[in-house]
């Protein structure tokens, strides 16, 4: 006979089952009822993660539109107290540089930002004096590289922003003013 077979103390052989056994058993029947288990934090996290506001603001010729609405970004807003994300497209200059920190300091807290272009990342081919990269003017989250960048970049910046939005922690206490 086998060691395992035979459970070391006396006793009914329910009381050696293992207690993750019921566990699991609840959590198939709960999946099955339509109850989800989660955290206050990720839930936060997820609700923020899926309504993201982008502000409408574009310097240059590769500030267009895209589809962007599938990923829970389309409603572009044109006040930045009514927006969490600016995405900066296009040449910044130094005259435009203390608009944008206005305006992004006037985003309520979350706020992210999204630098869109070689323009606006690094001044781009247009190296002189009156233009300055936008990471020395606000902090950005997510940096697009490109001239013109593709709308699959775009895209794939927005699911790099919501990936980054899902993995913060603390978030609760953010909210509540605790942190």
């Amino acid at each position: 006979m086998n060691y395992m077979e035979k459970p070391l103390a006396s006793g009914p052989p329910e009381l050696f089952a293992r207690i993750d056994d019921y566990v699991t058993e609840n959590a198939a029947a709960a999946a099955s009822e339509g109850i989800v288990f989660t955290t206050l934090n990720r839930a936060v996290n997820w609700a923020r993660k899926n309504s993201i506001w982008p502000m409408s603001f574009g310097l240059a010729c590769c500030a267009s539109r895209f589809d962007i609405a599938r990923f829970g970004a389309e409603v572009f807003r044109g006040s930045p107290r009514q927006s969490d994300l600016m995405i900066i497209a296009g040449r910044v200059s130094n005259k435009m540089a203390p608009v944008i920190r206005h305006l992004y300091q006037q985003m309520p807290e979350p706020k992210w930002a999204i630098s869109m272009g070689a323009c606006a990342t690094s001044t781009g081919v247009f190296n002189n004096y009156a233009l300055v990269p936008v990471n020395q003017v606000i902090p950005i989250d997510v940096f697009v590289p490109g001239c013109p960048p593709r709308p699959e970049q775009l895209i794939y910046a927005l699911l790099l922003l919501q990936k980054k939005i899902d993995e913060q922690s603390g978030t609760v206490k953010q909210v509540l003013n605790l942190a």
